[in-house]
């Protein structure tokens, strides 16, 4: 190769591009409405989400001790005599259990709400309660799904023969449930946000 060729292929210093920095973040002049997430307006957004969280929840819970309380009601008056008492059936004492445990739970986590939102002072760590909340509303939720699921056929089969005041009724207790169960369900998919929400360090 001759050098006028090595010249047309050799490369100024002029020509040469070198990468530069991005530039730099203003952080101390960033104004709140950025879109970074900074300042107090994100600050206030997120304690007024947390706030509609606890009422929402709280909500929710007395729904459920509502609903289980009236369950517990319905099916334990459920008792008119003969075949017609609601304690010869397992199926129908099983409902009646765990109405009465989600109406105890359900109840004690109502008053610590209003107790924390009261008083603005919390019982546990807020990691722990959440963690119980989740894993309570959960298991409750399952059992009273599993209650009224096992009492549906055999009502079922009652009507078949005669609908009195003894089916009407347990019907009226596993409707309870499940809206009972509905309640806690969606009680769960907070807690299970809060829950993914707290700090781990």
């Amino acid at each position: 190769m001759s050098n006028s060729e090595d010249k047309k292929h050799a490369v100024s210093p002029e020509d040469v591009v070198l990468p530069t920095a991005p530039p730099a973040a203003d952080v101390e002049n960033q104004t709140p409405n950025s879109g970074t997430g900074f300042g107090v307006s994100a600050i206030t957004r997120r304690w007024k989400r947390e706030d509609l969280l606890e009422r929402g929840s709280l909500v929710l819970r007395g729904l459920a001790l509502l609903f289980s309380l009236l369950a517990f009601i319905i099916m334990a008056s459920n008792k008119h005599g003969d075949w017609k008492d609601f304690d010869k059936y397992e199926e129908y004492r099983y409902v009646l259990a765990i109405a009465i445990l989600s109406t105890l739970y359900t109840g004690a986590q109502a008053l610590r709400h209003v107790h924390e939102i009261s008083t603005n002072k919390h019982l546990l760590q807020h990691r722990t309660s959440a963690m119980i909340d989740f894993f309570g509303d959960q298991i409750i939720a399952y059992l009273l799904i599993s209650s009224a699921s096992s009492a549906v056929p055999l009502t079922n089969r009652m009507r078949e023969g005669a609908d009195n005041i003894f089916t009407d009724s347990s019907a009226s207790a596993i409707s309870m449930e499940f809206l009972a169960f509905f309640a806690l369900a969606l009680s769960a998919l907070i807690s299970g946000y809060k829950l993914t929400t707290q700090s781990y360090i």
